[in-house]
């Protein structure tokens, strides 16, 4: 893992907001609103882009942590500028406070977390949930 980063450094992501991004359940559109969900993974691209710089090429980042407090809508069209600010980074994991914003008007506010392991140390993790319950023959 790469230390490019410190506490307080902060990564601007944008996004405008479509219609495949509101809220929409099986039964149609709930709300003409951008939803929660997409909330969720703008906030956790915007902390990943410190990831994408900190990994070393046998890295790969790991979601641990998505708070989202969602405050006010989001319309189609508007652009919503998400901004990732390093709160800490401590054991290979980067905690990140995120505010989410249109025009200066607070959408959402969040914290992610992504630790950085190994890739085989992920792909173990994996093999072993794939695993798990399986009695040794």
């Amino acid at each position: 893992m790469k230390g490019l980063f410190k506490v307080g450094d902060k990564k601007t992501h944008k996004k405008v907001v479509e219609t495949v991004d509101l809220a929409t359940f099986g039964d149609g559109i709930l709300h003409p609103v951008c939803s929660t969900f997409v909330l969720a993974r703008e906030i956790e691209w915007a902390s990943r882009l410190f990831v994408l710089e900190m990994i070393e090429d046998d890295e790969e980042g790991i979601g641990t942590k998505l708070e989202i407090n969602h405050l006010s809508p989001a319309l189609v069209a508007e652009e919503l500028v998400l901004e990732a600010r390093i709160k800490s980074i401590a054991a290979h994991e980067i905690i990140c406070n995120i505010d989410v914003t249109v025009d200066g008007r607070f959408i959402a506010k969040g914290v992610t977390g992504q630790k950085i392991l190994k890739k085989t140390k992920i792909e173990d993790l994996i093999s072993n949930i794939k695993n798990y319950g399986r009695k040794e023959e």
